[in-house]
């Protein structure tokens, strides 16, 4: 079930959220979002770093091979090297 909370907007269009929300969603003053707009939708995700991705819990975690290992750090080192 959602909830509906209404937000300030700023005069350069910052939405200001409440602690609430922030506690919810994994939102961090200082920290990186994602946004994305689906038809007249904003949603807004944070965007996880690395040490928050291995603090999260594994769900049905299946062994990988040596080779998709590689293939997984290849694509890693290619995503750091682009920043």
């Amino acid at each position: 079930m959602s909830e509906t909370t209404e937000l300030r907007l700023g005069k350069r269009g910052e939405i200001y959220t409440t602690d609430k929300i922030r506690k919810k969603t994994g939102l961090t003053p200082g920290g990186k979002a994602i946004a994305r707009v689906e038809g007249n939708r904003l949603i807004i995700e944070p965007k996880l770093d690395m040490l928050k991705l291995l603090e999260k819990p594994r769900i049905n975690v299946k062994p990988i091979s040596p080779e998709e290992l590689s293939k997984l750090r290849r694509e890693l080192a290619e995503e750091i090297e682009a920043r």
